[in-house]
């Protein structure tokens, strides 16, 4: 059975759906893959989809979403270090990644940021393949 994933931040717009789309691309066979906010936001940033593009993963049907759009039990939350406290939402396994936000710089930024989150979805992957989570 795959393992229900959520990852959250305030405006669901950058990192988190970086995240959803790296899970969606290297773990769909493990993952169900999930991404949210705690405020709205009208778009997932254009430079996130960018560079995302630029490794072949399609960002072009996600958009952002609000907790309450996803399930309300996870397996496995991650928050992008946002620095709120997320509302609670149930879960067997949480981290918060810590990873600062791109959004307003430049594109170098944002590849950076699509580099360390790839890193980080494939040793959680790797984690939940071996059990550990």
């Amino acid at each position: 059975m795959k393992k229900k994933v959520a990852f959250v931040c305030v405006h669901n717009s950058c990192r988190s759906q970086m995240a959803e789309g790296w899970a969606k691309e290297l773990g769909s066979d493990i993952l169900e893959v999930h991404s949210a906010g705690t405020e709205e936001y009208p778009e997932v940033k254009p430079l996130a989809v960018e560079v995302m593009e630029e490794v072949g993963v399609d960002m072009s049907s996600q958009y952002p979403k609000l907790l309450n759009d996803i399930p309300e039990e996870i397996d496995i939350l991650i928050t992008m270090g946002c620095n709120v406290v997320c509302p609670f939402v149930p879960n067997s396994h949480s981290e918060d990644w810590g990873l600062d936000d791109p959004s307003g710089g430049p594109i170098e930024g944002y590849r950076e940021t699509r580099d360390l989150i790839k890193e980080k979805v494939e040793d959680l992957i790797k984690r939940v393949k071996n059990g550990e989570i």
